[in-house]
């Protein structure tokens, strides 16, 4: 008669698959206990499949540059009236709106973070920037409404508060980055800062020097932007970027779990 079997109990005719390794001295999967032959056991067991894209912020930074270089001219006061707005915001809503927007949202793909943050926050601002002057063209808005080199406006003023703090700290995390793009979020939070007094003192010299701000942060998104695309194209450094690695971190940090020879067409960080 054979006795009812414990469902808990081991199965004693199952392999030990954990025996070679204990008998070695090894923890079970073969690894040594070190950092690296445990990353490598579990990259043994990872599979990765590819979803290859180009780098977001060529179009991104190109699209930031375009946008901000027409209308910090005009903020500077080099051209233009307090209504050439309505003759900008068309390609100001689509192209460093939509377009950057989009670069932002197709960054989170590329795993980059900062430009997620960056890309993301000014392509919904030009968005905002440019259904500002269109609700003014059709007469839904007072022209009141609209940015100027006139009365205050404290209502748009509150805008470039926050973006003046969230693009200084995207400058300073870029410094682990590249020395170029810290310099254009640095000098983009800047304009950004000045701009914000301006139209809540109703004062010009602060919006002129932020349209000054802008139109030196745009010259420089430009050549950042261009090299990046040079770089992709050629396959080497064409135009310097300031890129270094941060001393007295070690390489092993951060170590993230990935095919060993890279993402074809994803480089993170772009």
């Amino acid at each position: 008669m054979t006795e009812p079997r414990d469902p808990n109990a081991p199965d004693r005719a199952a392999p030990d698959r954990a025996a070679p390794d204990r008998a070695a001295g090894r923890p079970y999967g073969g690894r040594t206990g070190t950092v690296s032959d445990d990353f490598a056991a579990w990259e043994g067991r990872t599979r990765v499949f590819l979803q290859p894209v180009a780098a977001p912020s060529i179009l991104g930074l190109f699209a930031l540059a375009s946008a901000t270089m027409m209308v910090g001219a005009w903020q500077a006061g080099w051209y233009g009236t307090a209504f050439t707005p309505l003759g900008l915001f068309p390609f100001v809503l689509t192209f460093g709106g939509l377009a950057q927007f989009l670069a932002g949202m197709w960054s989170y793909r590329a795993r980059d973070g900062l430009a997620t943050a960056m890309h993301g926050m000014w392509g919904a601002f030009w968005l905002a920037f440019g259904l500002v002057f269109l609700l003014v063209a059709t007469r839904a808005f007072p022209a009141t409404m609209a940015p100027s080199m006139g009365p205050a406006n404290q209502a748009i003023g509150f805008w470039f508060v926050p973006l003046c703090v969230i693009t200084a700290l995207g400058a300073i995390a870029a410094l682990g980055r590249s020395l170029s793009l810290a310099a254009v979020l640095a000098t983009l939070a800047i304009g950004a800062g000045f701009t914000a007094a301006g139209l809540f003192a109703a004062t010009t010299w602060p919006l002129r020097i932020g349209g000054w701000f802008f139109v030196i942060s745009a010259v420089l998104a430009l050549y950042t932007a261009g090299a990046m695309m040079l770089e992709e194209t050629f396959g080497k450094t064409m135009l310097p970027l300031g890129k270094y690695r941060a001393a007295g971190i070690p390489a092993h940090a951060i170590r993230p779990l990935q095919y060993q020879y890279g993402e074809p067409g994803v480089k993170v960080g772009q």
